[in-house]
């Protein structure tokens, strides 16, 4: 997918580009990582050190998923980054807790979408509302809720779905 840019209308924001993430961006991304997931989820137990976490950005996440895109300001200064696993599953999308609500994590799942031909899977913390109603303001559907035993926080989570055609206009358009 080609490289897609957006400028931030407020003042004291620069360009922030989106691209595909490459083995260099290990360090920016588990840095987003562990940011993101001490302020959206202080709850959450820390099952792995920093060390352990930015082996696996660098040996698992970045070489082996089907793509992973980071959002950047002009500079290279990483905001985000969305991974697309399996062909269908987003897998992580993570902010800067200092980047949030500037449309960053919205264009993310954007190139998430223009990359998947059909329905886009997820799973979410139950407990993480924001995250819960970022996904339900993009058109995903809550359809199944887990007790926590399928993920290593044993945290009850809740798989979401998104399915292109239910959300292209049907019918005429009406002009």
């Amino acid at each position: 997918m080609a490289e897609s840019r957006y400028v931030d209308g407020a003042a004291s924001a620069g360009e922030v580009r989106i691209r595909r993430a490459t083995g260099r961006d290990a360090e920016a991304v588990t840095e987003v990582f562990l940011a993101s997931r001490a302020a959206a989820m202080p709850w959450l137990p820390r099952i792995h050190s920093d060390e352990d976490t930015r082996a696996w950005i660098t040996h698992v996440v970045l070489p082996t998923s089907t793509a992973v895109w980071v959002a950047e300001e002009a500079g290279g200064e990483v905001l985000g980054f969305a991974v697309l696993a399996g062909g269908d599953e987003l897998d992580q999308l993570y902010l800067r807790p200092d980047s949030l609500r500037r449309g960053i994590g919205s264009r993310l799942l954007a190139e998430v979408r223009g990359a998947v031909d059909g329905p886009i899977g997820l799973y979410v913390f139950r407990r993480n509302a924001a995250a819960r109603a970022f996904y339900e303001r993009h058109g995903f559907t809550a359809v199944a809720f887990d007790d926590g035993g399928r993920n290593e926080e044993n945290e009850p989570d809740v798989f979401y779905r998104w399915t292109p055609t239910a959300h292209r206009p049907t019918g005429p358009r009406v002009r």
